[in-house]
């Protein structure tokens, strides 16, 4: 437990400090957190955080979201793989079905509940998620895992590691995955299979006694199924479910260089080229980013550490129009320049410490924006910590709330007409950005040496929310057929509060077993201006997340090399969707039957035989229902 609060964490001040210090509400998932999990994938890793909200959609979909607001393509919340930005600006959010990271190469997960804008920049609004990998000296020698299952058919990965003059290490690994369709709300076949081959490189070397280069890229390719509602034919209108297949591809490439100018100093340059294409009936995007991003660390006296950077991205596209959607224009160009300061002001040494900072960046389509934070940590004693934090943030529209042409139904004229209704949805040319203003407060204390506690708590004012509008509709003769449209466009005339608590706790019962419960609770009050016609956003996003959550966590060394772990969730009703509250258990029987080899045995979603976890109305594919699985894996480490 000792080691759980003294944690190095980067994600709160883009510099090392230990966990239980961070003036914001943090949570570190661990490599023993990964390997007891019994999770294949992100999404399902991060159930076990207090706060954070998973559903999984379909077979290869997940919304995940921090503090409310969830939905498929979650656009208030920042990933992040070793500083890389893997949001998506052509419909805002993230796309978890390729963000398929080794598992055994995670050092750690820090994910941020509540704004992190001043740091890490737009759509950084009610959280960051921050993966960071494990060096290439730490991945020595070989590796090889593989399992199969009920659900999860196959999966495999293989990896070596060495190193070459002596003052470099690198790393190379191949990854693939198998995972079978689930079954629709009706029982039949969902479709939506998902396969994916993933390999990848990085190289850590020490140029001098104060330069260091990381260097590292991934290539994968795959492909994956979905069920989607599609208007065959406007004259007649035939809407129904079609079955859909997307090809899957992408790389990218990462260059970081630490430069030390002494024990007060250093500076860090990062770039990165990412591309990727995603292909089908549904979707057609061609997508290429690259970032350049500079700080500069500098401690200021005995009391003050600074540190400010500047940044700058392009990011580009190429759309094609597919079954049910266009971008106008279909092809664009995006630039992204950033300005940062932040200072770490020592009050009382040891004991206070206040930040202060803020983030000038423009948005693609807003123009220059300001996001500032106060923080403040105050440490009575090395076992307790009391923390408090104002701070602003800010969604930037995404292409598609800017410029998405898309139908969304078809209907025969109700008046009797000949000429057949069709709803299209628009985006807004002169959309604005989404904005909060957040309150939190929470503590960290150890009070024996057996148990932990972590307590947040916080209340965000949200401005400028999109609300789907209704416009006059009108009649189009061309191209054929004839149709009269019903246009509904975004705007930004919703605004509200959420607040809400999150408790974690550790408790060492006995030597050999831990319990780590965890518990959030969210209340959110949304409205609408008077001059909107929307009568659906606000339920909608008040009902996208539950109320209440629960983890209990549980794991067990046992004797000669087996250890048990068990994990259940409990997720409060969606009644909006008419999702049902469900409690989903996972366990995992692990022997380590060798210095370098281990099996292990999981059993996933054991409560039920299937359940549902989203159905949000703004899914762009078609929901399934979570089964009941089990798979087996072996891993083998050598040298």
């Amino acid at each position: 437990l000792e080691d759980l609060m003294n944690i190095k964490v980067t994600s709160v001040s883009k510099k090392e400090q230990k966990m239980s210090q961070a003036a914001a509400a943090i949570f570190v998932i661990t490599q023993e957190d990964i390997r007891r999990s019994g999770a294949t994938n992100i999404p399902d890793m991060l159930r076990i955080v207090p706060g954070l909200d998973v559903s999984q959609i379909n077979a290869n979909d997940w919304a995940v979201s921090v503090r409310g607001f969830n939905e498929q393509l979650e656009n208030k919340l920042l990933v992040l793989i070793d500083g890389r930005a893997v949001y998506t600006p052509l419909i805002g959010g993230v796309n978890w079905d390729t963000q398929d990271v080794p598992l055994e190469d995670i050092n750690r997960i820090e994910v941020i509940r509540g704004p992190g804008a001043t740091l890490w920049g737009a759509n950084a609004v009610n959280g960051v998620i921050n993966i960071v990998t494990k060096t290439a000296a730490d991945t020595q020698g070989g590796l090889i895992t593989a399992g199969g299952g009920t659900e999860g058919q196959a999966l495999a990965t293989a990896q070596y590691g060495g190193t070459i003059r002596g003052n470099t290490s690198y790393r190379i690994f191949t990854k693939y995955l198998n995972h079978d369709s689930l079954p629709t709300l009706d029982g039949r076949g969902g479709n939506d299979e998902w396969h994916l081959l993933h390999g990848g490189f990085r190289a850590d070397t020490n140029i001098s006694t104060k330069d260091s280069l990381t260097l590292q890229g991934d290539l994968y390719t795959g492909e994956e199924g979905a069920t989607i509602i599609h208007i065959f034919s406007i004259d007649p209108p035939v809407v129904g479910n079609l079955d859909t297949l997307t090809n899957l591809s992408g790389g990218n490439i990462l260059g970081r260089w630490n430069h030390t100018f002494s024990s007060r100093s250093d500076t860090t340059f990062q770039f990165y080229f990412d591309n990727y294409e995603r292909t089908g009936p549904e979707a057609h995007e061609i997508r290429n980013t690259i970032d350049f991003d500079f700080n500069h660390h500098l401690v200021w006296g005995s009391r003050q550490d600074v540190i400010w950077g500047a940044g700058y991205r392009h990011t580009s596209d190429q759309t094609l129009c597919t079954l049910d959607q266009a971008f106008i224009p279909p092809n664009t160009g995006l630039q992204l320049f950033a300005f940062f300061v932040q200072d770490a002001i020592t009050l009382v040494p040891d004991r206070v410490f206040l930040t202060v900072g803020t983030k000038f960046e423009n948005s693609y389509f807003n123009g220059f924006g300001i996001q500032p934070s106060v923080r403040l940590a105050w440490t009575p004693s090395n076992r307790l910590t009391f923390w408090s934090a104002v701070s602003r943030a800010t969604r930037s529209p995404a292409r598609a709330d800017n410029g998405l042409n898309a139908g969304l139904a078809a209907f025969p004229d109700p008046s009797g007409s000949s000429t057949p209704v069709e709803v299209i949805l628009s985006g807004h040319p002169k959309i604005m950005s989404e904005h909060v203003i957040a309150f939190e407060t929470g503590f960290r204390t150890q009070p024996i040496e057996r148990l932990s506690i972590d307590v947040s708590t916080f209340f965000n004012r949200y401005d400028h929310l999109e609300t789907l509008e209704p416009e006059p509709g009108f009649f189009q003769p061309s191209p054929a057929p004839a149709r009269f449209v019903l246009p509904i466009v975004f705007q930004n005339l919703m605004y509200g509060t959420t607040e809400g608590s999150e408790v974690s706790v550790n408790l060492k019962v006995m030597d050999r077993w831990m319990l780590s419960p965890g518990y959030a609770f969210l209340e959110m009050h949304l409205h609408t201006k008077p001059t909107s016609q929307d009568t659906s956003s606000v339920a909608n996003f008040q009902g996208s997340s539950p109320q209440h959550q629960a983890q209990l966590r549980s794991h067990v060394e046992l004797f000669h090399g087996l250890s048990w772990d068990v994990n259940a969730y409990f997720v409060g009703a969606l009644p909006i969707q008419q999702v049902p509250s469900y409690t989903r258990v996972d366990t995992q029987l692990t022997w380590k039957f060798a210095e370098r080899g281990e099996f292990s045995l999981v059993g996933q979603n054991l409560i039920q035989d299937h359940h549902l976890e989203s159905m949000d109305i703004s899914t762009l594919v078609n929901p399934a229902l979570v089964k009941r699985s089990a798979y087996a894996k072996f891993t083998w480490r050598f040298w």
